[in-house]
């Protein structure tokens, strides 16, 4: 009975308040190699820094998009991330900016897709963007994105803010 109750605990993910700060301090260590092999600078701009979430699916959405970012970026540039966050009405806005090679209109409508890829010379499979995608509309939110091919990205996501009784 207690191993039935461990285990509904165990894929039954609690949300909580979390400190953007201390996940993307976590997401820079999982990355730290990449980081320091592409000596990507990470910018950070939170106006909002508090969200209730799932702190493993809140870290994955970060993962994947600072994974990218950096993946993406023509190895003669240096990866330039900006995160920045805000309010709009009732969502938190989490804006990641990069200085990657872009995309075209064509790739823009397929990037959620599962396993879909604008370029396979690069190491993926083509789930960060769907799983980072699904994670975000089943919590009642949205990615909006930006792209320009040369130029890079920016990637808009919407989380909704929850209000507790007083």
């Amino acid at each position: 009975m207690l191993d039935s109750r461990w285990q509904n605990q165990r894929y039954h993910a609690a949300e909580e308040l979390l400190d953007l700060q201390s996940i993307l301090e976590d997401v820079r260590l999982s990355l730290a190699p990449q980081i320091l092999n592409s000596g990507a600078v990470i910018s950070l701009d939170l106006g909002l820094s508090e969200i209730t979430f799932v702190r493993r699916k809140l870290r994955s959405i970060f993962y994947n998009l600072l994974n990218n970012a950096i993946k993406y970026t023509p190895q003669e540039r240096r990866p330039e991330i900006r995160i920045s966050t805000r309010e709009s009405g009732n969502f938190m806005v989490i804006s990641v900016a990069d200085n990657g090679i872009g995309m075209s209109a064509m790739a823009r409508q397929h990037i959620f897709e599962k396993f879909k890829r604008i370029k396979t010379d690069v190491e993926g499979a083509g789930v960060g963007l769907y799983l980072a995608n699904t994670i975000v509309t089943s919590a009642g939110g949205k990615i909006e994105m930006e792209s320009e091919e040369g130029k890079g990205s920016i990637f808009r996501i919407f989380l909704k803010l929850r209000e507790f009784p007083a």
